[in-house]
């Protein structure tokens, strides 16, 4: 690493002197990465830092009043809870980055999980086959809305409520007013419920951390070959090194032993559906951060009539976000059957919408368009997961559930708000 920072290392002296004039000027370029980062924060550019402190604050604070809180068997449950509202506010991600909504994502799931569950069920399908139908169907959904919302010109907010309302009648009509399929496929029931071999879980931890580090060593030396200053070399060892470190945390964790009867049942190892939502942030960030369709995302969510007289085709742009919204949410709604292992008129209502939207905003996503990541769907879908997990752990009631998760959410909102506002006045 010190080569690839100082390709000139043969030519310099080898004195004493030498090691702390690099070790000053480390500081000092760590400093300046520290002072902007404080300047973009005081300038109202939060990102995820609300999100981050708050995962940090709620898991202090549950894991001091119920310490099963911080059990491996909890700690699993809580990747697991949240994976299927997660996945949805992925894809909620691309509307919101346009300053546009979509209030069927939840039940555009549950019509696609009832597809699955008919296809698999009813009519024999293979899993594969089902659940191609599944994404195929969010995908036409998206491509519906986006036309509507795109070439019609109907406000979103409309198009999605009437298609939250319209979903609901299709789910019934699809479960014959009320039936519940059971799911029997067990590579569908595997997403959800069954988990990774120890030895596999290692073996993931170590590709995601070599593919990570490759990313940032090859992101500098591309900065450095463009004549822009790359990242200090010890600001890298700590991004890649704290990956490391929490992913072995986590695998060491989940790798213990689960079962509270291990004669009858083993359980342990990284869950299956960690990798699959990995696997889709992985994905998402790249098609928003490193391809022209991402800097597009971002410049109509940003200004729409620039964007427009850029030449960027904006009604594309915004059929695409849809399409990919409810693909994504048609994900989430086979993870949330695998969960439940069968599907019902509640799968994709109740609360989903409203878990799923909340984890966006909540991870830092702004509401008005032009700000956020793929990330912090999952960022937002944990603290949603955490309050959900810690409160039933505490007893609460579901109404005081949605009462706090309702008052986290207002206050991401206002923290959006009040932060975009201190943006324009500087």
């Amino acid at each position: 690493m010190t080569a690839a920072v100082a390709p000139e290392k043969p030519e310099l002296p080898h004195g004493p002197g030498t090691p702390k004039k690099n070790g000053a000027a480390a500081a000092a370029t760590l400093r300046s990465v520290a002072r902007n980062y404080v300047d973009r924060v005081r300038g109202g550019e939060l990102g995820a830092l609300p999100a981050i402190l708050g995962l940090i604050v709620l898991c202090v604070f549950f894991s001091v009043l119920r310490p099963v809180f911080l059990s491996e068997l909890n700690f699993a449950n809580l990747l697991t809870q949240g994976a299927g509202s997660i996945a949805i506010a992925m894809g909620l991600v691309f509307v919101l980055l346009l300053g546009e909504i979509d209030l069927s994502a939840g039940y555009a799931s549950g019509v696609c999980a009832a597809v699955l569950a008919i296809l698999l069920t009813d009519h024999g399908w293979p899993w594969y086959g089902a659940a191609g139908a599944a994404i195929l169907t969010g995908t036409v959904i998206g491509l519906v809305l986006g036309l509507l919302v795109a070439k019609v010109g109907i406000p979103s907010f409309v198009v999605t409520l009437a298609a939250f309302l319209g979903f609901q009648g299709i789910v019934l009509m699809l479960l014959k007013e009320g039936t519940n399929i059971s799911i029997r496929d067990e590579t569908i029931l595997a997403v959800a419920n069954n988990n990774l071999s120890p030895a596999l879980g290692w073996v993931l931890l170590a590709v995601s951390v070599g593919a990570y580090a490759a990313i940032q060593l090859r992101r500098s030396r591309n900065r450095r070959r463009r004549g822009l200053a790359p990242a200090p070399p010890v600001l890298l060892a700590v991004r890649i090194g704290g990956l490391a470190v929490l992913g072995a945390v986590a695998v060491h964790l989940l790798n213990q032993e689960r079962s509270r009867n291990v004669i009858v049942d083993s359980l342990k190892g990284v869950p299956i559906v960690v990798p699959v939502i990995a696997v889709l942030l992985v994905a998402g960030t790249f098609l928003l951060q490193r391809t022209s369709f991402g800097l597009h995302i971002y410049a109509v969510g940003g200004n729409a009539e620039a964007a427009r007289r850029a030449g960027i085709n904006v009604a594309a742009i915004r059929i695409s976000a849809f399409v990919i919204c409810s693909s994504l949410a048609a994900v989430g709604g086979i993870i949330a059957a695998s969960r439940g292992n069968s599907v019902d008129p509640n799968t994709g209502g109740s609360n989903v919408l409203l878990l799923a939207v909340g984890a966006a905003v909540i991870g830092g996503t702004s509401l008005f368009g032009g700000r956020g990541r793929v990330v912090d769907a999952v960022l937002g879908g944990m603290v949603v997961a955490v309050i959900q997990n810690g409160m039933g752990l505490m007893g609460y009631s579901s109404g005081v559930k949605y009462a706090v998760t309702g008052s986290v959410l207002l206050v991401a909102a206002g923290v959006d708000a009040l932060s975009r506002r201190r943006a324009v006045q500087r």
